[in-house]
């Protein structure tokens, strides 16, 4: 048996009867599937989510050692919220925060315990629930947009698609890895699996230029240069590296023509010269956004237990727009040095597995890029509690562990190999 067999063999998931396997993997692109339908509440992101606890742990799911760390970086976060909100706890809109904010966490920490075995087939069933889940979201929030669906405003906001989502930005944010995922296939794969993800990306794509988000847009520009980028590095032939530059190319000059004949549509190009404008109101002045930002870490290096959640607009006009602020004044020094401590110490390992070969690599580069794109995204807006931004928080340390064992056992193996070869 080859290395890298022996080594997928290593990773699969406890041994399970078929028709519990086929139960998990089902959830799992419910999973992804459900991240998209998040405008009724409870969503199917969250059934299925504790619906796949609840199978995952019956057969043989355990909390391991190698997750010590993740799992105090998200107590300690959730501790901070807890004790800063204490005070606060006979509101029920904060006591809904602070049970959405332990969630997250234990919703983190299970996938990423489920990503570390069989990883292969598992982030690839959590792909395609993804894509399938971020179509009917873009195909919601553009025929709304246009109008061409009977109660066509559920599915728009200020003007804007909003899709099966309650915020435009949030739809553009969560659209930016199944893009991604589909970007991928429309510059490596085969031409008929590329074909329809051309077809989706485009469908995702428009969805993300009317959502009318300059942070999504944003985003999904640079996250798709960064992981193209990091595909041609890690590309094993010059073939290879050739057709991802020629492809990405092509799909640049692409949606360059499509967004030059969607502007000449005059309800489109207002918004969009709207948008796209670096000059807004809100942005503006000494409680505009970024004068927030400055204000608000003066009042965080004076108050070590912060001002509670959802407290911040009782001092300024709006909400923090930056997720590191946010946990400073929501949970004071504890979560303001944990949060960004868990953020970025997931993003430096990040790093660290660029280069490993193994079988799921090229997922990995694209939720690396996503996640990197979002932990950028958050000092101008607040990301804490966006369901997929946690998602890929747990993916990412579950990726961690599956490719330390990868190595692990490759290693091992090609040691046993030599060992044989010498005695014989």
């Amino acid at each position: 048996m080859s290395t890298h067999a022996s080594a997928d063999h290593y990773l699969a998931s406890p041994a399970a009867p078929p028709a519990v396997v086929t139960l998990q993997r089902a959830l799992l692109w419910a999973m992804g599937f459900g991240g998209a339908i998040v405008f009724i509440e409870p969503s199917p992101f969250e059934i299925a989510t504790l619906t796949a606890m609840v199978v995952f742990f019956a057969s043989g799911l355990r909390m391991r050692l190698v997750f010590i760390p993740l799992l105090l970086l998200l107590f300690l976060v959730n501790l901070g919220y807890t004790i800063c909100a204490a005070y606060l706890l006979d509101k029920a809109p904060i006591v809904n925060w602070i049970l959405t904010s332990w969630y997250m966490a234990i919703m983190a920490i299970f996938v990423a315990l489920v990503m570390s075995e069989d990883t292969l087939a598992r982030i690839d069933l959590l792909r395609r629930g993804l894509i399938v889940g971020a179509l009917v979201a873009s195909l919601a929030g553009i025929l709304g947009y246009l109008h061409l669906i009977p109660g066509a405003e559920m599915f728009t906001l200020y003007g804007r698609a909003a899709g099966t989502f309650k915020d435009p930005n949030v739809l553009g944010a969560f659209l930016v890895l199944p893009a991604l995922f589909c970007l991928q296939s429309v510059v490596s794969d085969g031409f008929g699996r590329s074909l329809r993800s051309a077809i989706a990306l485009g469908v995702i794509a428009l969805a993300v230029l009317l959502a009318f988000s300059r942070a999504a847009w944003g985003l999904l520009a640079i996250t798709s240069a960064f992981m193209l980028m990091l595909m041609v590095l890690t590309s094993q032939s010059n073939k290879q590296r050739s057709r991802i530059i020629i492809m990405a190319l092509a799909a640049v000059a692409v949606v360059a023509l499509v967004i030059v004949i969607l502007l000449q549509f005059d309800f489109i190009a207002d918004m969009f010269k709207q948008r796209a404008s670096f000059d807004q109101k809100y942005d503006e002045g000494r409680f505009g956004r970024f004068g927030r930002h400055i204000l608000g870490a003066q009042m965080a290096l004076d108050l070590p237990f912060g001002i509670g959640p959802l407290q911040f607009t009782k001092f300024f006009p709006e909400d923090t727009h930056n997720s590191y602020l946010n946990a400073f004044m929501s949970g004071g020094w504890i979560s303001g040095v944990c949060y960004p401590a868990l953020v970025f110490i997931t993003a430096l390992l990040g790093f660290r597995y660029i280069f490993v070969r193994v079988p799921w690599q090229r997922a990995y580069l694209a939720v690396f890029a996503a996640y990197l794109g979002t932990v950028g995204e958050a000092f101008i807006i607040d990301t804490d509690h966006w369901r997929h931004f946690w998602m890929m928080l747990g993916i990412m340390w579950g990726m961690f562990v599956a490719a330390q064992q990868y190595m692990a056992t490759a290693q091992l193996r090609a040691a046993s190999a030599d060992t044989m070869g010498h005695r014989a």
